[in-house]
């Protein structure tokens, strides 16, 4: 049967990795999860026991910009986080970020555009521009500028655009203010729009990132519900775009999705006053930070930047291998410990890197890293 070009995307190679976990599992063996950037905790209980009560009433569809309830409260945590006053008409609700993005590529670009990413970089930002017919631009990046793009990239790459994350998947750098200013004035002189994937804020160790909003209100501006708040399964994020841009984006996003799930709207509508127990997460995020920056050394995987914010490490192994795919599935095979293979984040340098996540609970952690520690004695003896 015919199919399209726009469909020849890489596959996820940490769902692959998932997938041979759970055949494991499956098979009786007992595996250490830090592949996947998922929150061990749930959506808050304060947050889940308030829809139970509203389950009372027929959820049925919203608008397709979101609940406007949701999209004030939205509004109002810019303000109480970063001292902007943002108008609620420019939230946008949206199916996670995945749906974001969806959308900012579709009502910022035209086909054949070329987009930038600072490798190594979240691999669905590369799969989903190319499905929609752009063309993803890889610009790589080195520890000495944090894993960042660089202001003179947008024009020595002519790009349509540009994507920046802060933190950063896999390697949790930030961008500050002044770096953020400028690559947003590189994108200005090239009639380049930036987009900034944010969907890691609020997961921070020493300095509170800096929100693209703070610098201009000419960019889309990506978050989620997923990592701070605890929301992966909920598939509920939001975007932040220029006045004169909300109809556009409404227009595509009653057709494609017509709304984001109402049901997770209402928790994530609750679940931004929780902060409380959101804050006894975080406080878990750092231990386990500190647990895996110490036994990742002492397993002699010491060639990483600790990192600013998000829950992952990304460290080079190329002193042990040219094959980070094969190394990952042997440390699954042997230590029942699963990661994730830079190939995902950089398919030119990627095959010497691992990530490794440190979302899930802090027995669990402590426990890979000691498995690891037994898999790299074994391997060096």
């Amino acid at each position: 049967m015919r199919h399209s070009s726009r469909g020849e995307v890489d596959p996820f190679i940490v769902m692959d990795v998932m997938e041979a976990a759970r055949k494991a599992e499956e098979a009786g063996r007992h595996i250490i999860h830090m592949e996947v950037g998922q929150p061990s905790t749930g959506a808050p209980e304060g947050a889940r026991k308030k829809l139970i009560e509203e389950l009372e009433n027929p959820l049925g569809y919203t608008v397709g910009l979101g609940l406007p309830e949701l999209r004030a409260r939205i509004a109002r945590h810019y303000g109480e986080w970063y001292d902007v006053d943002l108008d609620p008409t420019r939230v946008v609700v949206t199916s996670g970020a995945s749906g974001a993005f969806l959308l900012a590529f579709s009502a910022l670009f035209d086909n054949g555009e070329r987009v930038g990413l600072g490798t190594p970089c979240y691999p669905s930002y590369r799969q989903i521009l190319k499905a929609v017919g752009l063309s993803p631009v890889d610009i790589p990046t080195t520890f000495a500028q944090r894993f960042q793009p660089l202001p003179g990239d947008v024009a020595d790459y002519d790009l349509a655009g540009l994507i920046v994350a802060s933190p950063a998947n896999p390697t949790g750098t930030m961008l500050d203010q002044g770096s953020l200013a400028a690559l947003f004035d590189a994108c200005q002189a090239a009639d380049a729009a930036l987009v900034s994937d944010e969907i890691y804020h609020g997961i921070d160790y020493d300095t509170a990132p800096v929100s693209a909003l703070q610098v201009t209100n000419e960019a889309y501006v990506v978050n989620s519900f997923s990592k701070y708040f605890s929301m992966t399964g909920w598939r509920v994020g939001w975007m932040i775009v220029p006045d004169d841009h909300v109809r556009r984006v409404e227009r595509l996003a009653q057709n494609m999705f017509i709304c984001a799930p109402h049901a997770a709207q209402r928790v994530a509508l609750h679940a931004i006053d929780c902060t409380d127990e959101l804050e006894q997460n975080k406080a878990i995020y750092a231990a386990n930070r500190s647990l895996m920056i110490d036994g990742l050394r002492a397993a002699e995987l010491t060639r990483f930047a600790p990192p600013d914010g998000a829950f992952y490490i990304y460290v080079d192994v190329s002193e042990y291998t040219d094959d980070a795919l094969k190394f990952a599935a042997e440390i699954l095979d042997e230590a029942g410990v699963a990661v994730t293979p830079g190939l995902d984040f950089d398919a030119t340098r990627g095959h010497h890197w691992l990530r490794f996540s440190y979302a899930r609970g802090t027995d669990d952690i402590r426990e890979g890293l000691d498995r690891i520690a037994r898999f790299m004695k074994a391997r060096q003896s």
